[in-house]
């Protein structure tokens, strides 16, 4: 790596960690004197308002906010490049534009990676620690599913509950029935469910019978208490977690979708779009930080105030277009994936035309 890739790059890293740290501060400030009423209201203890709120949300706003934060630093560092003529003088040595976009892309590359393994593993994990907290002392985010609950749990099983108690983990009035070529040949009726979590068996069942269906013919069993496995049933079934998808890394958001899918379960979309997202978002900082070598390499009238001004509003923009591909998504008026990478097909576009045009 010869001294201009070092340099570039340096100024590269160095300026996107700038940006985070001070925008860092200015979440925090503007979080601080929303949420402090509510952080006295509960007794929150300042411990864990500081590791479990606000650091945990550190990682969180950085990965939202980095391709722009990557998009920014270039326009920043290369526009104060180009205004002291650094960008006419590399050019001027014999160095190719191309040859002079190495570094750059070197730089997108890491920050590339990073954002990978923030959005499929780091952020998932620290958002059990964050949301915990959230839902204690600032909004609940668990919330009953309601009365007289309906679950499609395999192709030919469906399961009823007439009420769920979060809180001790109990449902009342359960049913389970089997269905064999679309008739019923099985059904369970008890009267409450119980969650084991640390037991050998996930659930048990108290006061409950068994109708065995051939036909006209039925038997009947009765049982005092059952224990059984119930592998496809957990008790998050029975309420809604808001946006319980931050929680999951890839993995586990991708099996969460196939369960949905077998299930026939409503929403399905909008998770479909997250996981697209999370491999789209990576993607447009090497994209962004093309565009933004492109434009701001160039000397212009104005110097970098233009420069970051053009920059914010096409970064903005960008986000923009996320906004209305999500919507597009889990609204059904376009695939899932489609709505995640319109943006991003969009924005090639762009970055060919600046490239091509860019000062040679």
């Amino acid at each position: 790596m010869k001294r201009l890739d070092h340099y570039i790059l340096f100024k590269f890293i160095g300026t996107f960690f700038f940006m985070v740290a001070m925008l860092m501060i200015i979440i925090i400030v503007f979080d601080l004197s929303e949420n402090i009423d509510s952080f006295l209201k509960h007794d929150a203890p300042w411990q864990r308002v500081v590791t479990d709120h606000y650091l945990t949300s550190i990682p969180y706003f950085t990965n939202q906010f980095i391709h722009l934060f990557a998009f920014i630093s270039v326009i920043f560092f290369t526009s104060k490049m180009s205004n002291h003529s650094e960008v006419v003088a590399v050019l001027s040595s014999g160095v190719s534009f191309w040859r002079f976009l190495r570094p750059y892309l070197m730089g997108a590359m890491l920050l590339t990676l990073m954002s990978l393994y923030l959005g499929n593993f780091l952020v998932p994990n620290m958002n059990e620690v964050r949301r915990k907290f959230k839902d204690e002392y600032i909004e609940h985010l668990t919330k009953s599913a309601g009365r007289n609950v309906h679950l499609q749990t395999d192709k030919d099983e469906f399961v009823y509950v007439e009420y769920y108690n979060l809180n001790h983990k109990i449902g009342y009035n359960f049913t389970v029935e089997r269905y064999k070529e679309n008739v019923l040949n099985y059904k369970l009726i008890s009267e409450a469910i119980f969650y084991d979590s640390i037991g050998p068996h996930n659930w048990w069942i108290d006061y409950m019978s068994e109708h065995y269906i051939n036909g006209d013919q039925e038997s009947l069993v009765n049982h005092r208490r059952y224990d059984t496995i119930i592998e496809t049933l957990t008790p998050s079934d029975f309420y809604n977690m808001k946006e319980d998808f931050e929680e999951m890394n890839f993995f586990e958001l991708r099996d969460h979708i196939r369960t949905m899918r077998q299930r026939g379960t409503e929403g399905i979309r909008r998770y479909e779009v997250e996981m697209h997202q999370r491999m789209a978002q990576p993607a447009a900082i090497l994209i962004l930080t093309l565009i933004g070598a492109a434009l701001s390499s160039r000397r212009i009238k104005g110097g970098m105030g233009m420069h970051l001004g053009f920059g914010i509003a096409v970064g903005f923009l960008y986000v923009l277009l996320g906004q209305i591909g999500k919507a597009f998504g889990v609204n059904g008026v376009t695939s899932p994936a489609l709505a995640a990478w319109i943006p991003n097909a969009i924005y090639a576009l762009l970055a060919v035309v600046t490239l091509v045009k860019a000062p040679k």
